[in-house]
Formats: structure tokens, C-alpha cells, sequence
């Protein structure tokens, strides 16, 4: 067994609380004992410019403050926290009489294939999961405090500086690559630390997770849980909420997961407006890899460090607005065809996605599944969630970020607005309109489960019955495949 920097005697302690053979993890600044039921972690004891384990003292109280921070995203996980002690007689224990020798997390033990990393890797994570995810870290930023002290422009400045500076001693490329990304990371913060500054001052800025990489992330009890929080210090936690998000965005992206990148970033976006922020994305995802890479790169895994560099480099293109309107009668396949068009539009992680349905949904804080009455589609409220859907997307494009809007659009002066729009805004303009026969239409209702749309047979047909008009948009045959369709779009 290796003598894990002095930490053995330790590490067989804990293996035999276990009973059982256990494998052992580690990074840079922790050891975790995995065993059968249990897994059991503990601090290297070392000191970082942003972090002190030099004492046991000191490595209990931040195993209590990883307690407590982790116990607000994973309850079900984080057990106990446990002082190791050393009696009279020299044997260890836990929580004895004896002096303190260190502290130890003990979190409940889940199969490591339920690990999102490794679901990734082997194509098992899906939509749905992403999108419960996705506003279980919504769910987290709304009931965290604003932090008008920290964060912002500086604190982002001091850990560039510091990220670039260790990315330098690791060696993982030649001195003038990294004076390329260097450079353009300085450049994109430098153009945007108002706006970064400016969100501070809102409340942007909170005690976020820190760490949402895919590893960190479990399924546990069938529920997207993330874990193991950056708890070694608030200074570098506190952070935008977007920064906190941009992490899970990069490493989807990284994954060559683009389209659950793009769920992601939808279904948060639907919970929290943080469109404001959109031009920050490019940096934050960037800023991400970078750190990633020389992290990689300290525990020997150059491989991954070196795909971490390449995608920060390609993370810093900038977005372009760009306005697609998806319309058709109920049935025709347009959420479909949106979502796989939507990651394929600018820059990582896509495309903003607004929706009639979910617009709706939100105006009667309803749950996106959960089935409306009748009033709800009176023509005076299905005019708001147009105008609100107008309005967001203007909004979305003032920022530079390409939008799809996803509608019936069976209303001309509707087509119409959405025309204007984009003429107003002098962005690039394609519309397109899904063509299928009521049978066709029909059948895909018939087959929907727990979905967005409320619509049915009898509003399908209803529709049938009112004039649409002329249709100036590029017809589509919506009985093929959406990502053939997406790929003749984009």
C-alpha cells in the first residue's frame, strides 16, 4: 500500500471500520476510503496559498464546514462528521478520549456507476436527468444570500491571474501557447468586468457550490445530486451564479454532450433570468477548462489537461445573435426540432430556446408538465405569453445570443412581430414552418407522456378549423427525422 504522504496508518484505520476491501481515491488535498457501505474523507495535511490543513485541529473544523455546506445539496449523502483520536495506549479511534489526530467526513457509499462522469462516458445520462439537475442548481442559487463584498471583477481577476500563473509551472504546453490563451482570457475579462460588476451589485453573486464539474455530481436514489462542494474557502465559492453554472455547461460540452449542454442551460434559464449575463458565458466556460487543465495536469493526467486546454482555447469565440422561429400546429414536432437545432446555433452551449408552453406554464406557476385549465388558453392570455415571448427574445438577441423561438405561430400578425423583431435588431432572420397532416400530428399527441404541451385531439382539430394564412416560411416536412431537419438549418 502506498504511504498516501504520510496518511497510511490512517487510511488502514479507516479501511477496517469498513470490514471489507475498499478502494482508494485521491487529490491533491484529500484521501476518501470507498467502501461497501461507507466512504471516509480526510484531509491532506498541506498548505495552499487559499487553503491551510497544516494542523488536525484545522482539518477537523474544515471537515465540519464540508458538512455543512454539502448537506445543502446532498443531505442524503453526508452522514457524520467524526474526530479521529489517539489513546493512552496508542490505538485509534473514533471520537475517543485521546488527542486529535484529524477529522473524517463519513458520507453513505452509492455504486460509482451512478457517478454523471462516468454516465457520460458511457452515454447512459439523459435529457431528463440534465433537466432535473438543472433546477435542482436553480433551486440552490435562489435561496442563496447575495454577497455584495465579494466576487466580482477583482476576485475573478486575483484567480486568472492565479490559474494562468499555474497553468505556466505545469509545463503542459510551450510558453507562447499559453501566452495565446493568456491573452485572450485577460481580453474577454477586461471587455466584460463591468458587466461582471454590475451583476455583483444586483445580487448575482452568491455562496454557490463551486465545483459542479461531472464528477461531482451523482444519480442517488434516482435523484441528479450534486456533492462535494468547494468548502476550503468562501472567498473562492462566492462567485456569479452563471460562473457556478458555467462549470457543468463546459464539462457537458467537453463530453461531447452538446445537446444536454443545451438542456441545461435552457431549463435554468427558465427558472432564473439571468439573460444579462449571456455575454459572460464564453469566458466563464473558458475560465473553467483553464483552471481544469492545470488541475488535470498537477495529478498527472496529461491526456485530459491537454483536452481541457483545447477547449478552453475554443470555449473564447464570441456569440452572434441570430433569431429562428419554429412554428406549426400542435403536434408537428416543433419542441423537437428546436432542441436539436438549438446546440448547433453559435457558441457553447447554444442556442436560448423560448417556448409558448413553458411561457404559459411559468405565467401560472405551474410546473412545465402540469395541465392547465382552459382559461389559461383564452386568446387575451395567449396574446401575453406572446408578448412576453417577444419580449425575452428581443432581450436574449440585444445580448448577442442566438434564439429560437418555438410557437404554433398560426396567427400572420404573430409571424409578422417575430419578422419585425429581428429586422429591428439587425440580426439574421430564418423562420420555418412544420407541415403534417392532422393523423400524423395526432399520433405524436397521442404518444406524448408528461409533456410541456397541454395540447390534444380536440384542440388539434380546432385548429384545423381557423384561417392561418399565408405562410412565407420555409416548409418543412416534419415527418422526418428532426436532427436531419436540424442539420439542413443550421
Amino acid at each position: 500500500m502506498s504511504d498516501f504522504g504520510g496518511r497510511r496508518e490512517l487510511v488502514e484505520f479507516l479501511i477496517a471500520q469498513d470490514g471489507g476491501p475498499c478502494d482508494i481515491a485521491t487529490t491533491h488535498i484529500s484521501i476518501v476510503v470507498l467502501g461497501a457501505r461507507f466512504a471516509y474523507k480526510i484531509k491532506r495535511p498541506v498548505r495552499f496559498p487559499y487553503l491551510d490543513f497544516s494542523t488536525p485541529e484545522l482539518r477537523f473544523e474544515i471537515c465540519q464546514r464540508e458538512m455543512t455546506l454539502n448537506r445543502l445539496y446532498a443531505p442524503e449523502l453526508y452522514v457524520d462528521v467524526r474526530r479521529i483520536t489517539r489513546a493512552y495506549e496508542g490505538r485509534l479511534a473514533f471520537n475517543g478520549p485521546g488527542a486529535l489526530v484529524d477529522g473524517v467526513v463519513v458520507m453513505r457509499r452509492f455504486p460509482d456507476d451512478m457517478l454523471f462522469d462516468r454516465m457520460a462516458r458511457e452515454d447512459r445520462l439523459t435529457p431528463d436527468m440534465i433537466e432535473r439537475l438543472a433546477h435542482r442548481i436553480a433551486s440552490f442559487h435562489d435561496v442563496a444570500a447575495p454577497d455584495f463584498l465579494r466576487g466580482g471583477a477583482a476576485a475573478l481577476r486575483h484567480s486568472l491571474d492565479r490559474a494562468i500563473e499555474a497553468l505556466r509551472q505545469s509545463g503542459l504546453a510551450p510558453e507562447a501557447d499559453i501566452a495565446i490563451l493568456a491573452r485572450r482570457l485577460t481580453e474577454a475579462f477586461e471587455s466584460n468586468q463591468t458587466l461582471m460588476e454590475s451583476r455583483r451589485q444586483a445580487g448575482a453573486v452568491r455562496l454557490c457550490h463551486g465545483d459542479l464539474s461531472l464528477r461531482n455530481i451523482c444519480l442517488y436514489g434516482g435523484t441528479p445530486t450534486p456533492f462535494d462542494c468547494l468548502e476550503f474557502s468562501d472567498d473562492i465559492a462566492t462567485i456569479d451564479v452563471l460562473y457556478d453554472l458555467a462549470f457543468l455547461l463546459m464539462d457537458l460540452w467537453r463530453a461531447d454532450l452538446a445537446p444536454l449542454a443545451n438542456t441545461a442551460f435552457n431549463r435554468y434559464l427558465d427558472m432564473r433570468d439571468e439573460t444579462d449575463g449571456l455575454r459572460l458565458l464564453p469566458f466563464f466556460q473558458s475560465f473553467r477548462a483553464t483552471i481544469r487543465a492545470h488541475v488535470e495536469a498537477s495529478q498527472g493526467h496529461e491526456g485530459m489537461a491537454k483536452d481541457y486546454l483545447t477547449l478552453a482555447h475554443r470555449l473564447l469565440a464570441p456569440p452572434s445573435p441570430r433569431l429562428v422561429a419554429v412554428g406549426g400546429l400542435s403536434g408537428s414536432g416543433k419542441s423537437s426540432l428546436a432542441a436539436a437545432l438549438a446546440p448547433r446555433l453559435g457558441v457553447a452551449p447554444g442556442a436560448r430556446v423560448l417556448n409558448t408552453d413553458r411561457i404559459r406554464k411559468r405565467m401560472y406557476d405551474s410546473a412545465p408538465t402540469a395541465r392547465l385549465p382552459a382559461a389559461a388558453y383564452a386568446r387575451e392570455v395567449s396574446e401575453e405569453v406572446y408578448r412576453r415571448l417577444f419580449n425575452a427574445a428581443g432581450e436574449t438577441l440585444a445580448r448577442g445570443w442566438p434564439v429560437i423561438v418555438d410557437a404554433v405561430f398560426d396567427r400572420e400578425p404573430d409571424r409578422e412581430e417575430i419578422e419585425r423583431l429581428a429586422r429591428r435588431l439587425d440580426v439574421p432572420f430564418q423562420g420555418v414552418w412544420l407541415d403534417a397532416d392532422f393523423d400524423q400530428r395526432a399520433a405524436r399527441v397521442d404518444r406524448r407522456f408528461d409533456d410541456v404541451s397541454d395540447a390534444t385531439r380536440d384542440v388539434l382539430a380546432l385548429q384545423m378549423e381557423k384561417p392561418i394564412g399565408e405562410i412565407g416560411w420555409r416548409l418543412l416536412d416534419a415527418t422526418q427525422d428532426a436532427s436531419a431537419l436540424a442539420s439542413g438549418i443550421s
